[in-house]
């Protein structure tokens, strides 16, 4: 059995990097694989990330792969414009450990 973490003050600021789980089918497919994709914070960091992670969730993180997503350009009313961009992470979780992104924190 892998040892509980102590459950210390949670960090104002992990509310911050975190901004919410992402839910999509590939975002489920990955599930399978022990990982779980969050929308986080356009200047957040893999660490900042890591550790938000660990603190909001009381799980083990072993990895955290990001990415940003470029806002498509679309038009409204024949008007041009632009989405916002978003940064993704794809946190990989240790065995046996798991998140469940439909309840709040």
């Amino acid at each position: 059995m892998a040892k509980k973490q102590e459950q210390g003050p949670i960090d104002p600021r992990h509310y911050d990097v975190i901004v919410g789980p992402h839910i999509t089918e590939k975002a489920t497919l990955v599930s399978e694989h022990n990982a779980v994709v969050f929308k986080v914070a356009k200047d957040a960091t893999k660490p900042a990330i890591k550790a938000a992670v660990e603190a909001l969730f009381n799980v083990q993180v072993l990895g955290v792969n990001t990415l940003t997503q470029k806002g498509k350009t679309k038009r409204w009313k024949g008007a041009p414009y632009r989405r916002t961009d978003v940064k993704k992470a794809i946190v990989t979780l240790a065995q046996g450990q798991s998140i469940d992104v439909t309840t709040g924190i």
